[in-house]
């Protein structure tokens, strides 16, 4: 009954079969292997069109070198408040970026609000050197919360932050989740509604430890060689980390595993609204869903196995609880079975 990330699950059996494949003999290093560069051809085909692609080992790394690319003095990224870039990479993008700004703008259900950002983008003053200057936008997809924007909320984004001149940059870490639930292709989920750079995930939906940087411009990655060096994500054995994604790729793998995921997400929710003491908090879009519960039902769940976390509560949702109650995140994988469902509700009674 493990529900409280999908990074507790372990890589799926195509990924730890091409590990295996690919781990005998010799090959050269540092990305310049045959198998390295067919991965980045396959990128191209992926996205219909030239892109350049980076492989690092985690996605904090993705995020922080994508935001060093496109870095200026005085830099600041306009992204949710509640983005994983403000509240869990424990100041990473900053480091990376040498001292570059995350400025939150607020939005419900982890999106952001394109209203806000557009009077935040007017606010600024291009000439007043006191503030800095904005450097990019960052989106999360699927969001913090669960949530998925849509194609049309991409687009306005998108538009918002290339009329001041701004990239978009996407945190993908459950790309695969959030594409399934819209049913749309990686182009069109991305560069096709203005996605810049991408911080493509491999590891919470499948992977061993798989994450790429991907420029829809290839021109914008020019100094990335030599930043991803400098953070040292340029591994000498890239090759495990393109095995990886080979078999990711191959036969849509990474969409069964995300579609499986979503479907685990969907399942418990519908078992859990047909309780009288649990309540879906919002609309499950991904593998992560959002419930309410009486505290003293939470630590009964938890102190028979079941393994889930509490989660910060939005201001705009406080007034919806009691004293007594909380917000609690369950997170299905490609590894969750129907069984484990059926064990955790049978826990509720």
């Amino acid at each position: 009954m493990i529900f409280a990330s999908d990074n507790w699950a372990g890589a799926a059996d195509e990924i730890a079969a091409s590990l295996q494949k690919h781990s005998s003999g010799f090959s050269p290093a540092y990305g310049a292997s045959d198998l390295d560069k067919h991965l980045e051809k396959r990128f191209n085909d992926l996205f219909e069109k030239e892109v350049a692609v980076f492989f690092v080992g985690t996605g904090t790394a993705a995020n922080s070198l994508a935001l060093s690319a496109v870095n200026r003095p005085g830099g600041f990224v306009m992204c949710h408040r509640e983005a994983h870039l403000i509240e869990d990479e424990c100041g990473a993008p900053e480091f990376f970026t040498s001292g570059a700004r995350l400025a939150p703008i607020d939005g419900p259900r982890g999106k952001i609000n394109p209203d806000h950002l557009l009077r935040a983008l007017k606010r600024i003053d291009p000439e007043f050197v006191h503030h800095g200057q904005p450097m990019a936008v960052s989106v999360t997809q699927a969001t913090e919360s669960g949530t998925v924007y849509s194609g049309d909320e991409l687009a306005v984004i998108a538009e918002h932050a290339h009329a001041f001149g701004l990239p978009l940059h996407m945190d993908g870490a459950r790309f695969a989740n959030a594409m399934v639930h819209l049913g749309v292709s990686p182009a069109e989920m991305t560069w096709k509604k203005g996605v810049d750079v991408l911080s493509f995930g491999g590891t919470k939906n499948g992977c061993w430890c798989a994450e790429a940087l991907v420029f829809f411009d290839p021109d914008r990655a020019k100094q990335l060689p030599f930043i991803r060096k400098r953070a040292a994500q340029l591994f000498s054995k890239t090759r495990f980390i393109a095995a990886q994604f080979h078999a990711y790729l191959d036969d849509d793998l990474w969409i069964r595993l995300a579609t499986h995921a979503n479907a685990m997400a969907t399942r418990l929710a519908e078992a859990l609204e047909s309780t009288d003491d649990v309540s879906v908090a919002w609309e499950c879009q991904s593998n992560e869903l959002f419930v309410t519960m009486p505290k003293a039902l939470a630590d009964s769940l938890r102190e028979r196995g079941a393994r889930f976390y509490p989660w910060p509560i939005p201001d705009d949702f406080v007034s919806k609880m009691t004293d007594d109650e909380g917000l609690y995140r369950l997170v299905t994988s490609f590894a969750t079975k129907p069984e484990d469902i059926d064990q955790f509700m049978a826990l509720m009674q």
